[in-house]
């Protein structure tokens, strides 16, 4: 953080902190502003902002409250959803698509269709994941070019995600860049560089609604496979699903298995390469791995945050939520509260307690695919550790302007082999 940056977020008024702009994210100076709520107004009424008024939560025990009191906070789509933009939950109004999915719904239906998807990642059929991801890993950090400038989120990040998302969905290998844009365009809103309206993030997303349908109509007919598709397909819960709900559905899987995965690989470089001495630790010790991907996660945190909405007045750090109130829990700002983690700012790869983090988040909705995202980052910086010393970065890696995914759009490195 420049102190430039650092004097804006101390120089505004108090109630007049605006968190939710995608452009603070965009350029790195989100955390600054949430290190003065924390301090000075925990639990943040903001009256104006580009997504009408709502409720900041940014300290960790809060955001527990709130993750886990589902009952008091609603994650429903009737309500609002789980973005503080409602227009992408909506989809733009009249021009846009109502997407319902298991995350964006309470109790029961959302314990129903969540259970239909849980079996991909049971501890069995990730065993049996595993030594596919290794041979794929291996393969695309074989292809890179030493000692030559490259971008690591292209070539490395998004190839790895997206071949998994591929084989979880049993989804055609050489059309498998199209779930990484269709995970883009879910969560985008004109503007922001990834579509220029409304109507256009409609036509992409029934171009995948329309992709996934023919691969529905295959598998309803076949026996029951290990796949996605095939379990929602096959699921009681889920097989008679309108047509919106199952592309609700499958984009939330598109961007539950893409977004945390494919930033935390970018973010571990950056914050290794930021790191030097932890990466010595890392060469010294190559079984602080374990330690380290879920250091990644929280440092990452590649979510910045959930929405509820208040089903019912309540109180959460002194403060009365009304009933219909947005509230936005700040992951990002939780997984740098001082009063919980030690030295939260400082990325340490040999935590005594590194899964001690919000990026999952709490409760009903807690990530389901979180051991297999921990898995995949494990199993890539085994990997990069038999074949480099180091990954340089070189410059200022470019974020994506969100407020809801903490991510990058390019990453330019250099590898130096052992």
């Amino acid at each position: 953080m420049t102190r430039t940056g650092t004097e804006a977020a101390y120089a505004i008024p108090l109630d007049k902190i605006d968190v939710s702009s995608p452009a603070l994210f965009k350029d790195d100076s989100a955390g600054t502003y949430f290190e003065r709520l924390r301090k000075e107004d925990p639990v943040h009424y903001c009256a104006e902002s580009a997504y009408g008024p709502y409720w900041s939560i940014t300290k960790y025990k809060d955001i527990m409250h709130v993750d886990t009191h589902h009952d008091i906070f609603s994650s429903a789509a009737g309500f609002g959803g789980i973005i503080i933009d409602d227009n992408i939950q909506k989809g733009g109004g009249e021009e846009g698509l109502d997407l319902p999915n298991f995350i964006a719904m309470d109790r029961p239906r959302h314990d129903e269709q969540r259970k239909a998807v849980s079996p991909i990642v049971a501890p069995g059929n990730l065993a049996l994941l595993e030594s596919t991801i290794r041979e794929r890993v291996g393969a695309v950090l074989d292809s890179l070019p030493i000692d030559e400038e490259f971008d690591w989120v292209d070539r490395v990040s998004i190839e790895i995600t997206t071949q998994m998302l591929a084989t979880l969905f049993d989804f055609p290998f050489e059309d498998r860049r199209k779930l990484t844009r269709w995970s883009d365009v879910t969560t985008a809103a004109p503007g922001g560089g990834v579509v220029d309206s409304w109507a256009q993030r409609k036509d992409e997303l029934m171009e995948c609604a329309q992709y996934f349908q023919t691969l529905w109509n295959e598998r309803v007919n076949e026996d029951p496979g290990n796949d996605l598709i095939s379990m929602l397909a096959h699921s009681p819960a889920t097989r008679n699903m309108t047509p919106e709900e199952y592309l609700g559905n499958v984009l939330l899987l598109i961007v539950g298995g893409n977004d945390t995965t494919r930033n935390s690989m970018t973010g571990g470089v950056l914050a290794l390469h930021q790191n030097p001495d932890q990466m010595a630790k890392l060469r010294a010790s190559p079984a602080l791995i374990e330690s380290m991907v879920p250091e990644i996660i929280r440092w990452q945190t590649p979510l910045a945050h959930m929405r509820r909405t208040a089903k019912e007045d309540s109180v959460v750090g002194g403060k009365t939520i009304r009933k219909g109130d947005k509230v936005v829990m700040w992951y990002f700002s939780g997984n740098r509260d001082d009063e919980v983690i030690d030295r939260p700012d400082s990325f340490i790869i040999d935590r005594p307690n590194p899964r001690q983090h919000l990026s999952f988040g709490f409760g009903i909705h807690r990530c389901v695919g979180n051991r297999l995202a921990e898995m995949q980052l494990r199993i890539l910086w085994e990997e990069i550790l038999n074949r480099f010393d180091r990954i340089e970065v070189i410059g200022e890696p470019e974020r994506v302007q969100s407020n809801f995914v903490r991510g990058y759009t390019k990453m330019m490195v250099r590898v130096h082999a052992r």
